[in-house]
């Protein structure tokens, strides 16, 4: 892609470079942003295309006050995160249309990376229970955003982090554990 695609929003905010900044970063990390993007929609529940995801997190990120970017690496970070925002976002529309039940919600999440069969009310589980483990562990949190929303891999997510591969594969154990006794037993 390029700055003149339609997928680009129009209007931002900024300095003319930091506008063509964000253009070339965006088109240097479409593909790859595209394919993490296609992983998380495995599931029949979240259809969000993987084009729409990617597209409405970079408006998410484009539009956000004092957005800069300084790695390739550091925009992978911020776009896992906005396409967690986005999938959140879904979900919680998906619900307020349904309005599903209150029970245990739960989520798999596979070694596999991805394996995502779940509901909006699964999605809005995990998303809190989420939250919850971010002021525990941040940095569990934060894999489990990459890998999950993210669709990141090991060595990808070791990379982000800045931790060794073996760490990662303990600390996901460790959070995939800490997520589904959350998610079974909402206390």
């Amino acid at each position: 892609m390029t700055a003149a695609d339609p997928g680009l929003p129009r209007k931002r905010k900024g300095t003319p470079q930091e506008q063509a900044a964000l253009d070339q970063m965006y088109s240097l990390a479409y593909e790859e942003l595209r394919r993490l993007a296609s992983s998380i929609r495995r599931g029949p529940q979240i259809t969000l295309s993987p084009t729409t995801l990617v597209n409405e997190a970079w408006v998410k990120l484009a539009a956000s006050p004092g957005f800069a970017v300084t790695s390739l690496l550091h925009f992978k970070r911020i776009a896992a995160r906005a396409m967690r925002q986005v999938v959140v976002e879904a979900a919680r529309r998906k619900s307020a249309r349904k309005r599903g039940s209150g029970g245990p919600h739960p989520v798999t999440l596979d070694e596999g990376l991805l394996v995502v069969s779940s509901t909006s009310a699964e999605i809005l589980a995990l998303e809190a229970a989420l939250e919850e483990l971010e002021q525990l562990k941040p940095r569990q949190a934060r894999l489990v955003e990459y890998r999950f929303f993210g669709g990141f891999d090991v060595a990808e997510t070791a990379q982000l982090l800045e931790v060794s591969e073996v760490t990662v594969h303990r600390e996901w154990r460790v959070a995939k554990a800490w997520l589904s006794r959350k998610l079974l037993h909402p206390d």
